[in-house]
């Protein structure tokens, strides 16, 4: 009997660790990746693991295409020695710098777009060839999709990007393989934000207040559950795309 194995980027800890503790309360045992987080990723080994099932701990830079191929050898080989199979993928891992786009510097752009946006694809490319008839990926978007946060000019290209890329995904990868995207608001305040510019961001939403962590990855549980959607993007935002 074969069981299913769900793969986590940037799943140490923030939206990714939330995701990844909801997989494992739906019976999926886990290849949680990390990158430079490995006390958080060890932590939330033994947290997931309290809920009985098995956590993969695996450390790669996903901005380097040798470094993801490495991920799948490793995969391969976990899954020849058990009876895993894998049928989703979840992209979460993300940076956001911060800079103007009149100085933002050239490795600021890249790192975002390395990571936000070629992974995620590289990934899927992997994914997609080892999973059969009912495959999900699901890419972790943000609101920042749809805005212009001069701010955060690489990080919202990224994530505009990806969107686009699920679609293209999602008719290219159909019928096996489903691609989807989550797009959440405002939920967990960046480091990058002050508490001040945090509540000013909150009080501005129609719905007054941020989202739990169970409202974001309750959406996660959506499409694996609903096998006909495919290509589309979930906003998940409080009312945040209405402003």
């Amino acid at each position: 009997m074969t069981k299913p194995l769900a793969l986590v980027t940037g799943g140490a800890h923030r939206l990714g660790k939330a995701f990844a503790i909801t997989l494992a309360r739906m019976g999926y045992d886990l290849l949680l990746h990390y990158n430079s987080a490995e006390e958080q990723a060890h932590q939330t080994k033994i947290e997931i693991e309290s809920l009985g099932v098995k956590v993969h701990l695996i450390q790669a830079d996903l901005t380097q295409p040798d470094q993801i191929q490495s991920l799948f050898t490793t995969l391969d080989s976990l899954i020849s020695l058990t009876t895993y199979q894998l049928p989703l993928l979840v992209n979460s891992a993300a940076i956001m710098p911060i800079g103007n786009p009149r100085d933002l510097e050239l490795k600021d752009w890249d790192s975002a777009l390395d990571l936000n946006l070629r992974a995620p694809f590289l990934l899927a490319q992997q994914a997609a060839k080892r999973m059969t008839a009912g495959g999900l990926i699901v890419n972790i978007s943000d609101i920042a999709a749809q805005k212009a946060w001069s701010r955060y000019p690489s990080y919202t290209v990224s994530k505009a990007a990806l969107e686009s890329l699920t679609k293209l995904l999602a008719r290219s990868f159909a019928p096996d393989v489903r691609v989807n995207a989550i797009a959440p608001g405002l939920v967990l305040q960046s480091d990058v934000v002050t508490p001040e510019e945090w509540d000013k961001l909150v009080n501005r939403l129609p719905l007054k207040r941020a989202a739990t962590l169970d409202e974001i990855t309750c959406t996660l549980q959506f499409l694996i559950n609903n096998e006909y959607i495919t290509g589309q993007t979930i906003v998940v935002d409080g009312g945040y795309s209405l402003i």
